[in-house]
């Protein structure tokens, strides 16, 4: 797919009577994603820099440009500029939000653009070439199903949800199948926003409420760390275990050392930005079509496997 400045070349060429083929191709591919406003953004930063090198390098003809933006307005305005300002042949977006961000990247789409979304998806379905997300029906299964295996399909656990959204919903969902026809009792779920003070807020309660709990579904990492500082610090490590999710490097090295408290964790990588960099330069230095969805697994982090899912210098 020949991008506009290699159209404008091999109309110079012509013009001057040179071989077309003495045109070389050059790409320019727009990043657009949130700022490193928690855990999670921060591991996309790290992961987008490491990309935005290592595909520089593998292909001198691409350049990429990473935005970030602290909230949807700021977002939007850097999609304008990207368009306008850089001219970009593809864009990979994280929306910060679904709703504000559609208008904006139909735009860009109509410019022209191979349009590459990743994590959040539009309000509107088709905008997009390239769809690249996380599994959140498989993490929550996942989670569902080593908790209900741990203890032998009977026990007493609390959820700690995320930010009302369709993520966190079709999270619960997949967990809720996990454990039906279980004797798994739920004494409570609550929202802790994906966000480590609530999770040690809504911990606190229900620590102070439930005498017996045996395990902690807090289905994100930054939350299992509001968790777990609210369990030890009512002195009860001894009586349950948490699951989170997502792989912090702080819950994977506590996985990697054999922590009872922490014994597994669930991935929802940061580094699927990356992936969407990666297909996003296959669609234009590859012979193969790039279009369509792409959904990444949750496997089951454990003590055996979590080597390899340690990244020791990202912020997550």
């Amino acid at each position: 797919m020949p991008t506009k400045r290699t159209l404008a070349a091999f109309a110079a060429a012509a013009a001057l009577g040179l071989p077309s083929f003495a045109a070389a191709q050059e790409y320019t591919i727009g990043v657009s994603i949130p700022a490193a406003t928690h855990g999670w953004t921060g591991g996309v930063n790290f992961h987008a820099q490491q990309a935005k090198e290592r595909l520089e390098s593998l292909y001198p003809e691409v350049s990429i440009t990473i935005t970030t933006a602290s909230d949807p307005g700021g977002q939007a305005n850097d999609l304008e500029d990207l368009v306008s300002q850089r001219n970009i042949d593809a864009l990979v977006v994280l929306p910060f939000e679904s709703g504000p961000l559609t208008d904006p990247v139909r735009r860009v789409k109509d410019a022209g653009v191979f349009v590459t979304v990743v994590d959040r998806g539009l309000e509107q379905e088709g905008i997009e070439d390239l769809y690249v997300a996380g599994n959140n029906h498989e993490m929550g299964r996942v989670s569902g199903e080593y908790i209900r295996e741990q203890l032998d399909g009977q026990g007493d656990i609390v959820v700690l949800r995320g930010i009302p959204t369709v993520i966190d919903e079709e999270r619960v969902q997949g967990f809720q199948e996990a454990i039906e026809g279980s004797d798994i009792n739920i004494l409570d779920m609550q929202h802790a926003n994906w966000n480590r003070d609530d999770g040690f807020e809504v911990m606190q309660d229900y620590l102070a409420r439930f005498d017996r709990i045996d395990a902690v579904w807090a289905q994100d990492d930054d939350i299992a760390i509001g968790v777990i500082e609210a369990v030890r610090q009512a002195g009860r490590e001894d009586e349950l275990f948490i699951v989170g999710g997502a792989g912090m490097k702080d819950i994977i090295r506590r996985v990697m050392e054999g922590d009872d408290l922490v014994p597994v964790d669930v991935l929802y990588p940061p580094a699927m930005i990356a992936t969407a960099m990666d297909l996003t330069v296959q669609h234009f230095v590859s012979n193969g079509p790039v279009v369509g969805q792409y959904i990444l697994g949750s496997p089951l982090i454990t003590q055996e496997n979590a080597e390899q899912y340690y990244f020791p210098d990202s912020p997550f």
